[in-house]
Parts: C-alpha cells; sequence; structure tokens
C-alpha cells in the first residue's frame, strides 16, 4: 500500500511482480494537487507546462483550448527512444517510481491517470521501453505514457501487443490527457530512481554471493584465516568490513583444511587477504547509495512544483528533476561493483594457475586433451574489462540540449543503466569463480582435512544442478546455468536448509 515514500525494497518488489494500491490518503494528496492546476488553467496566472511551452518554448503561453492537446504532444514528440527494450523488471520499476512521485502530491494530473499506471502494473501489462536516448529522465517515462493513450508497444501475458489492443483486451480505453498531464508524464527522476532501486537490490544480493563464494576460494586455496582475526579487525573503521569479517568467519568456522595449513606462508596475496578490506569497502558504498535512492524516493522531483491550495495557487518553477546527486550515487555503485568483480577476477586466476594454486592447470583433467577453465578465466577478463570501460562516470558526460535551455546534463539514467550492466556482468564473474571453487574441492584430499561445514554446503547446492565438469559439455552453459543460481538462490536458504544457519 503506498501511503508515504515507498522503499527502495517495495519498489524492487513491484519491479519483480508484486501489487501496488493507492492509500486513500495517497489519492487526496493526487487530486488536491489536480485541483490547483484545474485553477491554474483556468486563470491568467502563467505556470509552465501547463499554459506555456516546455524546454526552450517556456515563453510562448498556450490558450486553455489547447493545453490538452499540448499535453499529447508531448508525450509524442517526447518518446524519442531508440534501442532495444529494457527488459520488464526495469520498465515495471520506472512505472512504480513515477506512482511514486505523484503520490507526494506536487504534481497535479489526475487521480485517474496515476490509477490507470497502477492498473498496468497489477495487469502485468509493461509497455516497450528503448533502453536509449536519455541524458536524464524524459524519453523512458514518456514511452511508458504513450501506452496510457493507446500508442507504443506492450507486453501482457507474454505476448508483445499494440497498446491500444491491450488496453481493450484489460477492458481500459485510451486515456484524452488534460493540462500539465503530459508534462507530468516525463518529468521528475523516476526513471533513474526506478532502475536504481533494482541496482541496490542486484547490488545486494551479489555481494551477499560474493563474500559466500570468496570463502570458499579462501578455502580452497588454503589461506591464513588469521588474516581475518575479530580482534584486530575493528581498527579498520568501517561497517561494511566488519560485516564481511563476520560473513568470512562464520562460512569458515570449523574448516580441518584451514587448521592444517595455518602457518603454511606468512600471508597470503591481496587477493585472498584483503577480502574484508575491498569488499567491505562495496559494502559502505553500497549503504551510502541505498540511502540516496531512499532520498530520491522521499523527494519532489517535478518541475513545476504545484502547491498552495485552490484558492491560492502556487506554482514553483525550479530544477528539482536533475538528478545529480543519484546519478553521482550511480557512478559511486558502479565502480564499486566492478572493483567487486575486480577481485573475484584475481581470485579466479590464482584458482586456475597451478604455480600459485597448488592444483591442476586450469582444474583440468590430466592427459592434456582437457582445458578445464582455461577459456572461463579468458571470459572474466573479458567481462572486468568491459567493466572498467563501463565504470567511467556517466555524470560528468554534459552536453546542452533545448537551446541552450537544459545546459547542464548529469546523464543519472544512463549512469542506473551501465551500473545494471557492471553488476550483470559481475554476476557472470562471480558465477566462474563460483564453478572454479567447486571444482577445486573435488581436487582437495577431503579425507585428509574436511571442509568447513557452510562453504561446504554452498558447493553441495550448487551440485544439485551443475555437476563437475570434464570438457564433457559446451562450459558456457554451466556459466550461464551458475549465474541463474545466483539469482534463484541466497546463502541464508542453502545453510537452513542444511541446517546450519546460526538461528
Amino acid at each position: 500500500m503506498l501511503d508515504g515514500p515507498l522503499r527502495w525494497t517495495e519498489v524492487a518488489a513491484i519491479a519483480c511482480g508484486s501489487i501496488l494500491e493507492l492509500s486513500t490518503a495517497s489519492q487526496r494528496r493526487i487530486e488536491a494537487a489536480h485541483g490547483i492546476v484545474r485553477s491554474v488553467a483556468d486563470s491568467s496566472m502563467r505556470a509552465y507546462g501547463i499554459n506555456t511551452g516546455v524546454g526552450a518554448l517556456s515563453d510562448l503561453v498556450i490558450p486553455r483550448e489547447q493545453q490538452a492537446l499540448l499535453s499529447r504532444r508531448i508525450l509524442l514528440s517526447h518518446a524519442a527512444g531508440v534501442g532495444s527494450p529494457l527488459p520488464s523488471p526495469e520498465a515495471r520499476a520506472i512505472m512504480a517510481a513515477m506512482v511514486n512521485n505523484f503520490a507526494h502530491g506536487h504534481s497535479g494530473l489526475r487521480l485517474c491517470v496515476v490509477q490507470r499506471i497502477v492498473e498496468l502494473l497489477n495487469a502485468g501489462c509493461t509497455p516497450h521501453v528503448p533502453r536509449q536516448g536519455s541524458v536524464g529522465y524524459i524519453s523512458h517515462s514518456a514511452q511508458i505514457g504513450l501506452a496510457l493513450i493507446g500508442y507504443g508497444t506492450v507486453d501482457l501475458q507474454g505476448k508483445s501487443l499494440a497498446a491500444a489492443d491491450a488496453l481493450a483486451r484489460l477492458n481500459l480505453e485510451p486515456l484524452v490527457l488534460e493540462a500539465k498531464e503530459g508534462l507530468c508524464l516525463v518529468n521528475g527522476t523516476p526513471c533513474v530512481t526506478g532502475l536504481s532501486c533494482l541496482v541496490v537490490h542486484r547490488a545486494l544480493q551479489l555481494m551477499d554471493w560474493a563474500d559466500a563464494v570468496a570463502a570458499m576460494t579462501f578455502e580452497t586455496q588454503r589461506g591464513q584465516l588469521r588474516a581475518f582475526d575479530p580482534a584486530v579487525m575493528p581498527l579498520r573503521v568501517s561497517p561494511g568490513l566488519l560485516e564481511v569479517v563476520a560473513t568470512l568467519n562464520r562460512m569458515l568456522a570449523g574448516s580441518e583444511i584451514l587448521a592444517a595449513a595455518a602457518g603454511r606462508r606468512t600471508q597470503d596475496a591481496l587477493s585472498l587477504r584483503a577480502i574484508p578490506q575491498v569488499h567491505g569497502a562495496v559494502r559502505d558504498a553500497w549503504r551510502e547509495t541505498a540511502q540516496t535512492v531512499e532520498r530520491e524516493l522521499g523527494s519532489v522531483t517535478d518541475n513545476p512544483i504545484v502547491a498552495g491550495t485552490v484558492d491560492s495557487p502556487q506554482i514553483y518553477s525550479q530544477a528539482n528533476p536533475v538528478g545529480a546527486g543519484i546519478g553521482l550515487a550511480m557512478d559511486h555503485l558502479a565502480v564499486a561493483m566492478a572493483e567487486l568483480g575486480g577481485i573475484s577476477a584475481s581470485r579466479l586466476e590464482r584458482i586456475v594457475n597451478p604455480l600459485v594454486s597448488g592444483l591442476p592447470a586450469f582444474l583440468a583433467q590430466p592427459g592434456g586433451t582437457a582445458s578445464g577453465f582455461m577459456i572461463a578465466q579468458y571470459t572474466a577478463v573479458s567481462l572486468l574489462g568491459e567493466n572498467r570501460r563501463l565504470a567511467a562516470p556517466a555524470s560528468l558526460d554534459g552536453g546542452a540540449t533545448s537551446g541552450l535551455q537544459e545546459d547542464i546534463l548529469c546523464h543519472a539514467t544512463p549512469g542506473a543503466l551501465k551500473a545494471l550492466q557492471i553488476i550483470e556482468n559481475v554476476r557472470h564473474i562471480i558465477a566462474i569463480e563460483l564453478l572454479t571453487s567447486a571444482q577445486s574441492y573435488e581436487l582437495l584430499d577431503l579425507h585428509a582435512a574436511s571442509p568447513a561445514p557452510r562453504a561446504f554446503a554452498v558447493y553441495r547446492a550448487l551440485r544439485e544442478v551443475i555437476g563437475p565438469y570434464a570438457d564433457d559439455r559446451p562450459l558456457g552453459e554451466d556459466i550461464d546455468a551458475a549465474a541463474r543460481f545466483l539469482w534463484a538462490r541466497d546463502c541464508g536458504e542453502i545453510l537452513d536448509r542444511s541446517g546450519l544457519s546460526d538461528g
């Protein structure tokens, strides 16, 4: 139920199919703001996007009888995105964030328009939203707005349909927009905010898996557990570091493998020894980003902002749709997640390198006819390189649009989109590390020294769906299956099922 601002967790849940409802209080706020817009439209008061053009045309006054036409034409002209459609969860996240923004009660569109977005969400009707074309906002939201008036293409019940046909199947009529509604539907930061909710959701899930897989690698590489001693770890001030240290010590408790390896070397390579420092820094960056996303969901990001009353309307032209804060946060987390993939790729190189692993080269079968995980490591290096390129800050792209009326651009939505791509790449890097760590267990003498029960529970869960690799099938299929495993399962559920949870 949307009463106050949605949380990022709620937006992520809606993106994955949860139902959205507007509270009575939200409906009243939306209706009150619309009453103010209607009062302004009927008056001689000049107000941006209500009775003026938009962008560099903001000083052109639009007569009352053409204000509805202005709204329609804003949608049609602003839906200028190109490229393949966003996946359904991404489009749904944007829709949920749009409703959240409108429910603050400072936008001014009719309740029936907001309810139509809710109806489409709850019916599983998702507009096709071209991925490219945004320098901050506008094009993605405009494409969603098109579906409300019967234009564009949508997905409904697994089929792609013309929006008008989908509305007919749902017994809904295309909307006829009124004053300011076209601007409302393309305005604000819901594009980046909705996508950012998915960024923080997926990043959290992946960070948890990165810690668990790193623990498996640390054990199979026979690391020095003293590096994670809780007695000294608090000397570095980092909440994320302490969280990772607790996870590692929990995952590795009871390891005879590590007990036997104690003192074998003075210290491990950094990709093993610095797991808490690097993974912890990523968690600290994630926490800061999540807070920024929560602030954005709690913010009114329209221009103009509608305030006052019907009798005393107040219209404020300002720059709240500029997503500098959330754009910078997306760049920050994108770099952090790329770093998470980087340390995973470094650990992976150690696993397959017999000079440092003490295991067969590339974890391959003996005899020279098998390559094992040789080329899987190439895949990880390729993804790491792509992440390095993607991690360049979108916030600094700049540019000028609309006849110099919009002469700074923060590229927040592109920032969120590239963060999602980095996370997807890191998921596959960690999936490869998971496969190689699991294969490493099979090359150790577990009769001589048993593994940590919790780390080995993850190994057993993986082996329920993916068997050991013996150059007997396309390795890419295993990598994709392992990546799906990371999204479908969580470590806590695996440990609960194994009777090894902390509870």
